[in-house]
């Protein structure tokens, strides 16, 4: 069984998407998206700096689009199971038709203009803890007025907070940890300084008329496989404020029986935490056009 994933923010580097604008109707494409969220994708995917494209409002549009260009390369295949990491998630929801491509990008541009203005009310961040026991590095992130915005197993957790307060972190780590590193994002997400943002986003998808998943969607929220599409779109909106569980949707992975997961572009991220947390199944991440016979066999093996 096959699980088809999607990275969230802070995956993305300087040109990424410049490999992938050369397979055939893939700038077509990429130009029709930019065009209907007035958005220069293929700019921001191939020529735009390391801090341009850390932009919230760029960063989120230009990784959803970069998960349905290279999921779309792979042709037509059956995942068991979809599931994406953050803003990935919105990606993950296109894959299963719970939004068309149109819709997905439509609602990411939105949330990213949103989560970007709620961003700049106070300056905040994100930083990956790597090492150490959830049950010391929680109570040590509360005691510091930071939280748990990611808990993504493998032995990672992510914190967000002010950025007073993730100084205060990397001069005083809880006991195992071995590092902590700042993340490539603007903004504390999965925290309560994005509230402002849920708003916004509550009211973009009233606009939307979700379809029901046609493959087993893995929520962000608890892990659960959701069935509803309007309960996957409810779930997209509050997910903004609240923290991500990857640690328990990896859970669910082995519950669900899944032999072998495959991350779109730009994957490394999602298959390193399986690597640690699923030992036995296969991974592999879509980096580059290059790495797409692989994820075919890949796909051959592991879906009926």
């Amino acid at each position: 069984m096959l699980v088809l994933v999607a990275p969230g923010q802070g995956s993305q580097t300087p040109g990424f998407l410049t490999e992938w604008l050369e397979l055939p109707g893939a700038a077509d494409r990429v130009a029709a998206w930019s065009d209907a969220i007035g958005l220069d994708l293929a700019h921001y995917g191939t020529k735009a700096d390391a801090d341009e494209i850390r932009d919230t409002a760029v960063a989120q549009p230009l990784l959803v689009a970069a998960g349905l260009l290279s999921a779309s390369a792979l042709g037509d295949i059956a995942p068991g199971a979809v599931a994406g990491h953050s803003v990935g998630e919105i990606t993950a929801a296109a894959l299963s038709g719970v939004l068309d491509d149109a819709a997905a990008l439509s609602l990411v541009r939105k949330r990213g203009l949103a989560m970007a203005d709620a961003a700049a009310i106070t300056e905040t961040g994100m930083a990956a803890l790597l090492g150490g026991d959830p049950e010391v590095t929680v109570p040590h992130l509360e005691k510091l007025g930071l939280t748990p915005a990611n808990i993504n197993g493998g032995g990672q957790i992510v914190a967000a907070g002010t950025m007073e307060q993730i100084a205060a972190l990397e001069a005083d780590k809880p006991e195992g940890v071995r590092r902590v590193v700042p993340l490539k994002v603007a903004g504390a997400f999965h925290t309560h300084h994005m509230r402002p943002a849920v708003d916004t986003l509550a009211e973009a998808a009233k606009a939307l008329a979700p379809a029901d998943p046609k493959v087993a969607y893995v929520s962000n929220k608890d892990g659960k496989a959701v069935a509803s599409g309007a309960e996957v779109l409810e779930r997209l909106v509050g997910q903004v404020a609240n923290p991500v569980r990857w640690d328990l949707c990896m859970e669910t992975f082995k519950e669900l029986g899944v032999t072998a997961l495959l991350e779109l572009c730009p994957g490394g991220t999602l298959t390193g935490l399986a690597k640690r947390a699923l030992p036995g199944v296969k991974t592999l991440a879509l980096k580059t056009p290059a790495d797409l016979d692989a994820a075919r066999e890949l796909v051959a093996e592991h879906t009926a």
